[in-house]
């Protein structure tokens, strides 16, 4: 038994707080937070190149052969949601991209009809409530109808990663062609009728913190559709400048003055996302606060990325590498003890926003979103 699995079984039923949890003892750190939402990195590549995301001549990838396999991924799903995971998303790179991301997210709906697992600390039967994906949109509206299926599939949700209704700016900021390929997904995913449809934005002071803002404040009016302005972030690659950053106070004076009141929203007990809305408009907007006002105290989000590894936290360089352990064979339980043991470590908050910009960390694009 390695030196993390004898940590965590050695803790195992030592906080109370812990053994009366909805999730199993291995979901819960020594903060009593209960992580109930998995994100899955299903490819490191992407069909652009964002400023924000990854330099313009991209990043060094991982050889196909050492990221997860379908089966990888569905093991790992399986598990996790025997343990009480209640939401999966995958994320990329660009998931879209991947060409068994169909067959992925059909596997992955089955187990919201339900997921036995042998473990000893599952007493009930466990279900997956929600499959998201977050994706850039470019190549999502013909692979849209397939993984949707009118909710068979299982895909329930959709965050389309869009920073202008520019087609210019679009360009600037991608690096890439591609705005009427993301518009068209948006309008597909409407007409589809999945019951979630959102809008990332990524906000830089000089870039699209004008404009851009208030033109996605009024797409909402006609549109039933959650546009959440995200605060730029350091990671490696993306050339972070601490005056790029727009705090989202600034945003709302900005939206108010154009648009009056902001209707605040009430929000869920682990949401990363400040919800709003202008009365009488069919969408709402929202504001990911991660620089200016973090949301540690309420995380509830594990990652693992394209390669295997689980990462506790987005800001966190730790990782600890589950695919090599199923590889080696290992079973179910020591996969188990090994989760356990790193979302145990997990920090109370991460650094702080200028000890991040310094910080060693992966690019972006190859955490997962």
């Amino acid at each position: 038994m390695s030196d993390l699995s004898r940590s965590s079984h050695s803790k195992r039923w030592a906080n109370p707080a812990k053994q009366a949890s909805a999730v199993s003892d291995y979901l819960v750190d020594n903060f009593s937070r209960q992580h109930t939402y998995l994100r899955i990195s299903l490819t490191e590549r992407c069909n652009l190149r964002c400023t924000y995301c990854m330099p313009e001549e991209g990043v060094p990838l991982t050889p196909s052969a050492n990221l997860l396999t379908k089966n990888e991924i569905l093991r790992l799903a399986k598990l996790f949601v025997g343990q009480g995971v209640t939401k999966i998303r995958l994320t990329g790179g660009e998931p879209t991209v991947r060409s068994d991301v169909i067959e992925i997210v059909r596997s992955l709906g089955q187990l919201k009809r339900g997921n036995k697992s042998s473990d000893r600390l599952n007493i009930q039967q466990r279900y997956l409530k929600s499959l998201a994906m977050t994706t850039n949109g470019v190549a999502l509206r013909r692979k849209l109808p397939a993984l949707f299926n009118n909710g068979v599939a299982g895909l329930d949700t959709v965050n389309i990663s869009l920073d202008t209704l520019n087609p210019d700016l679009f360009q600037i900021m991608t690096r890439r062609k591609g705005f009427d390929k993301v518009m068209e997904s948006i309008e597909e995913a409407l007409r589809l009728g999945l019951p979630q449809v959102k809008i990332n934005t990524v906000v830089m002071k000089g870039v699209n913190d004008q404009e851009d803002v208030l033109n996605f404040v009024a797409f909402t009016k006609e549109h039933p559709i959650n546009v959440r302005f995200i605060e730029y972030m350091p990671f490696d690659g993306n050339k972070w400048n601490r005056d790029r950053l727009v705090p989202f106070e600034e945003l709302i004076q900005k939206i108010k003055s154009r648009f009056g009141r902001l209707e605040k929203l009430q929000d869920e007990p682990n949401d990363t996302t400040k919800h709003y809305k202008i009365p009488g408009f069919k969408g709402k907007i929202g504001f990911i606060t991660s620089m200016t006002d973090h949301f540690c105290g309420t995380c509830n989000r594990l990652r693992i990325t394209a390669d295997g590894n689980i990462k506790v936290c987005l800001f966190g360089n730790t990782e600890v590498s589950l695919r090599d352990m199923m590889r080696n064979g290992r079973t179910d339980q020591e996969l188990l003890e090994v989760i356990g043991a790193a979302v145990n470590k997990k920090k109370k908050q991460h650094a702080g926003m200028f000890k991040l910009a310094s910080s060693k960390n992966r690019p972006m694009i190859l955490i997962g979103g």
